[in-house]
């Protein structure tokens, strides 16, 4: 019998998957099948105030409005406005002939068609010409996939990489992004952790779009082949403010063994507990996307068991009433607190312990497990 019953309503989750699936895409039909939809119910929404207008008067007409405009591009929501104001009108000339005139009803009126005019205004000033639901959700998947693309895959046994990572202002968008990828014979990882010019939404669709070209060419060519396409990159760009500050690591998981190029980024730290410190790198570079052909300073090393490299954004050292150099200073001090509760969670704590300031922030820390 259950089995019956759920073979029934396969065909109906099916179908409304179907029809989620097209809206989200954007196509003809998924928009279709939404206005069909807001008609129905704006049918029934008529029928009802017909026969009970105290129940349906004439205001609730403003709400197919509203999810119209939420969910569907210009035309279809023009088609939607007309019928629904028709409907609306009708209903109130019906009741005013039934039950005598009142001042009120067609101020009430008046507000539905001033909803239905801001609401078209709005969609037709849309510049992607989507709904406002319909680019949202287009543009987190967007992201979803890109961030996707930044987790640090699955590492060999004796390895563990743990990142935590905070927008300017809670935003769903921030400047600060990493790009991952691990050999095919898991033999050499390779990360970039870039922080674009500016902060929060403001960098937020430009992250993505050099996430994109990173996340295209990471593990296909050498670090400073990728750097140089990621310099070429946003020179080609029309951006106001144009430049991102980049370190890369390349990691020999047999070994140990290391290298890290910087662009304008906050150098890198690499955790020795027989020292009991972290011991700051000496790669240096110029930021991406500023002059043709800069030169990088590497630096190599051995990360034996035990130890740990971390790397960070500006935002976690640098603020207002805090300048770089001092800021790795208290970073040093403040990751080794962080890390004397254990490596797991440590890139939180870090963040924890900073202020939640005007600039986004992120900690990656890539540590190899005692043997």
């Amino acid at each position: 019998m259950s089995t019956a019953r759920g073979a029934r309503r396969d065909p109906v989750g099916r179908y409304l998957s179907s029809n989620a699936r097209e809206w989200r895409s954007g196509s003809k039909d998924g928009q279709m099948a939404v206005l069909a939809a807001l008609l129905l119910v704006t049918v029934v929404m008529f029928i009802i105030s017909l026969t009970w207008y105290a129940i349906m008067p004439v205001t609730m007409f403003i709400l197919p409005l509203l999810v119209g405009g939420m969910l569907l591009q210009w035309w279809p929501q023009a088609s939607l406005t007309g019928i629904v104001l028709f409907a609306a009108t009708v209903s109130s000339l019906v009741y005013t002939l039934d039950s005598g005139w009142n001042a009120a009803r067609p101020a009430s009126l008046l507000a539905v068609y001033l909803a239905a005019a801001i609401l078209l205004y709005s969609a037709s000033r849309t510049r992607s010409g989507l709904p406002a639901a319909l680019g949202e959700a287009m543009l987190m998947e967007l992201r979803d996939r890109l961030q996707a693309q930044g987790t640090v895959p699955r590492l060999p046994e004796g390895w563990v990489s743990e990142s935590a990572m905070e927008s300017a202002g809670s935003a769903k968008f921030a400047g600060d992004f990493l790009v991952a990828n691990l050999s095919k014979d898991e033999k050499y990882l390779e990360m970039v952790l870039v922080d674009v010019c500016g902060k929060g939404v403001s960098a937020g669709t430009q992250s993505l779009q050099l996430a994109g070209a990173l996340g295209g060419l990471i593990g296909s060519l050498p670090p400073l082949g990728l750097f140089a396409a990621g310099n070429d990159y946003l020179l080609r760009q029309s951006w106001d403010e144009g430049f991102a500050t980049a370190v890369h690591v390349l990691v020999n998981l047999e070994t140990g063994g290391y290298e890290v190029l910087n662009a304008g980024h906050p150098p890198a730290m690499h955790w020795k507990p027989d020292e009991d410190r972290w011991v700051v790198s000496g790669a240096r570079g110029l930021a991406l996307g500023i002059i043709d052909h800069p030169e990088f300073r590497g630096a190599t090393g051995v990360l034996a068991p035990g130890e740990a490299l971390m790397f960070y954004t500006d935002g976690v050292v640098e603020t207002r009433t805090l300048d770089l150099a001092v800021g790795i200073e208290w970073l040093r001090g403040a990751a080794k607190i962080a890390i004397s509760h254990g490596m797991d969670g440590a890139p939180r704590r870090i963040l924890d312990q900073t202020e939640p300031g005007e600039d986004d922030r992120a900690v990656l820390i890539l540590h190899r497990l005692p043997a």
